[in-house]
């Protein structure tokens, strides 16, 4: 992707994150959150997110995390690259107790922060969970390190992780302790069982790379020149060149549409979290509007004598059940997002809709005619009969409208031409095959 092309999808994810901060903050400023103690206990974390998110954008700085099982020299790799020994590292298990990022500048333009982490087994259960998720929410990129063939739990911890739906490049370490025939083998098979479940496809060249962080010290032979032959252990340098230069490959590539995709993904995460909380609390108030709604279009178009109209007028109700449900839960929806949802919603009901149309069709040119006829009592009696079967058709298509908008609404505040869903999707779709963001698009 082109300098120009990453940037432009910075300056979006900001506007987009930007929006999202101005609408709760205002709700939050104009009082609609505080006749509810434990909806503003839900919000105010989530919008500290997003404007950690907003900062981190305008910080432009990659994080890399580093994850794996104990003693597969995660603390090694991260010094490796940064050319010096920083991070503690050690023979014992379980040298990292928690995690700590370092500053790295590979560049003169790239600011990179590392960060380290405890073996996923040395953790248990829940304590472990919530430490690897607090640090891939702050991630971009994750080095998964290994040093041989997968185990059932690095495999497991793999799939955990490629469902946070971050880039992750598979480290190889130590292959200085295997053949070459025997690094083969294990590359082949880590490059399968590497991508998951996500993908069917092995992986890319860019997300598997083979290492020696720090390489087991060697026995040299030395010949002296009057004749004696001694033997000495050295340390080989760190074999790290390769990892480097794929990191540097993808930040100078795809950093930027990086930073701003997983920053969007982190604000649809918290406006996620906002909207599932407001609908629980507001349940029952929903319930209330939704029925007053199925009320008056019943009403209305039962007793409507003019057929066309009851298809305007059961379209206007719906919009407008839409808006009070968005008023409800305090989502900043226009008219014209109102109106897209409404779409989406009715030709997704797919057959509902069309006998929901065709039934107000054929009883509303019936019953007008009704209507005409009205001093006739058979007529009047067909015109009854027809309205109340409009009123019960019409009265379960808002009922459908209303539960419908509901779980769109559940999904995140995500409409318009700045929702975090629109711009991800914006981004997704200018992503090249050779990106290693392009196997997440199917995912995102």
């Amino acid at each position: 992707m082109t300098r120009n092309l990453q940037e432009t999808h910075l300056n979006r994810a900001r506007a987009s994150i930007r929006q999202a901060l101005s609408w709760y903050n205002y709700l939050r400023k104009s009082g609609k959150l505080s006749g509810n103690s434990e909806l503003i206990t839900v919000v105010k974390p989530q919008i500290e997110i997003l404007s950690t998110t907003l900062e981190k954008l305008d910080a432009n700085i990659i994080r890399i995390a580093a994850f794996g099982l104990v003693s597969r020299g995660k603390s090694a790799v991260l010094n490796s690259l940064m050319g010096d020994k920083i991070l503690e590292t050690g023979p014992l298990n379980g040298v990292t107790q928690w995690p700590r990022s370092v500053r790295w500048k590979p560049g003169d333009k790239v600011l990179v922060e590392l960060i380290d982490t405890p073996g996923l087994d040395e953790i248990s259960g829940d304590a472990r969970a919530q430490m690897a998720k607090d640090v891939v929410r702050q991630c971009d990129l994750i080095l998964f390190v290994v040093s041989g063939d997968i185990t059932r739990t690095e495999y497991q911890a793999l799939l955990e992780l490629r469902q946070s739906q971050k880039p992750l490049i598979l480290v190889f370490n130590k292959i200085d302790l295997y053949p070459e025939t025997d690094r083969e083998t294990i590359y082949k098979n880590l490059q399968q069982l590497g991508a998951g479940n996500s993908s069917n496809q092995p992986l890319l060249p860019d997300e598997i790379v083979m290492i020696a962080a720090e390489p087991a010290p060697m026995e040299v032979r030395i010949e002296w020149a009057d004749g004696r032959v001694s033997y000495e252990w050295e340390t080989p340098e760190p074999q790290v060149h390769e990892l480097k230069e794929t990191i540097l490959k993808i930040l100078n590539r795809e950093g930027r549409s990086l930073l701003a995709l997983n920053a969007l993904i982190q604000a649809r995460e918290a406006e996620e979290i906002i909207t599932s909380k407001t609908l629980d609390i507001r349940q029952q108030e929903a319930e209330n509007i939704i029925s007053q709604f199925i009320k008056y279009k019943a009403i209305a178009i039962g007793l409507n004598p003019i057929g066309f109209l009851d298809i305007i007028g059961g379209l206007i109700t719906d919009l407008a059940l839409i808006r009070s449900l968005a008023r409800l839960y305090g989502l900043p929806m226009t008219s014209y997002e109102a109106t897209k949802l409404l779409k989406t919603i009715l030709f997704s009901s797919g057959s509902l809709f069309l006998s929901e149309i065709a039934t107000s069709l054929i009883l509303g040119i019936g019953k007008t005619t009704d209507a005409i006829s009205g001093e006739n009592p058979f007529h009047i009696t067909t015109f009854a009969t027809s309205g109340l079967m409009q009123s019960v058709i019409a009265g379960y298509g808002s009922y459908r409208v209303g539960k419908a908008a509901q779980i769109y609404l559940e999904k995140g505040c995500t409409w318009g031409q700045l929702g975090a869903n629109t711009v991800i999707r914006e981004i997704l779709s200018q992503v090249d095959e050779n990106t290693i963001l392009y196997r997440l698009k199917q995912e995102l």
